[in-house]
């Protein structure tokens, strides 16, 4: 028995055979409750109205794209869970736009084309490897940093609660 079974995932991708390959790809892992959406106005809806632990979406859709879905599940007065979990999937790789989905709160980002490995990495990283959430006057969403580098930073900004395990250590990852 799979211990991703359990988990509610939503899968939200306005290309449909996309949803079917990421889908195909969860449920070979035992991951049956996957809800699918086509985009953004829609996943918030379903957020709404459903228990999720982890989304999985994409950078361009329309009308509403993952990254203002990041932002508006991050800081809408009204949102569901401003800590979900959120995989940004996207085949554009191109660094501004790994550090606009970053800067919007996206907690990993894989790119298309998808392997399972690569979505199961990011899912075993926000699961067993989740990093602390901050709040400053232009960003909530996980802790950026990913290097053990930041701890060294020993500024007037620096936290007392800093530690190797709360920064998450390093990642081969695309870096978020």
């Amino acid at each position: 028995m799979s211990a991703l079974q359990s988990l509610n995932i939503l899968l939200v991708d306005d290309n449909q055979h996309m949803r079917a390959i990421t889908s195909a790809i969860l449920q070979s892992a035992g991951i049956r409750n996957i809800r699918e959406v086509s985009d953004g106005a829609m996943a918030l809806e379903a957020l709404r109205d459903h228990a999720v632990d982890l989304a999985i979406v994409d950078f361009n859709m329309f009308p509403l794209d993952g990254v203002e879905f990041t932002r508006l599940v991050r800081n809408s007065p009204d949102s569901a869970n401003p800590y979900l979990p959120i995989i940004m999937m996207t085949g554009h790789s191109e660094k501004h736009r790994v550090v606009e989905a970053r800067d919007a709160g996206v907690t990993e980002f894989v790119v298309k084309p998808i392997t399972a490995k690569a979505v199961f990495d990011r899912i075993q990283a926000v699961i067993l490897r989740p990093r602390p959430f901050v709040k400053t006057d232009d960003y909530f969403g996980p802790d950026r940093r990913r290097t053990a580098m930041a701890l060294s930073y020993k500024g007037p900004r620096r936290r007392l609660t800093d530690t190797p395990e709360a920064v998450g250590g390093t990642s081969n990852a695309t870096e978020v």
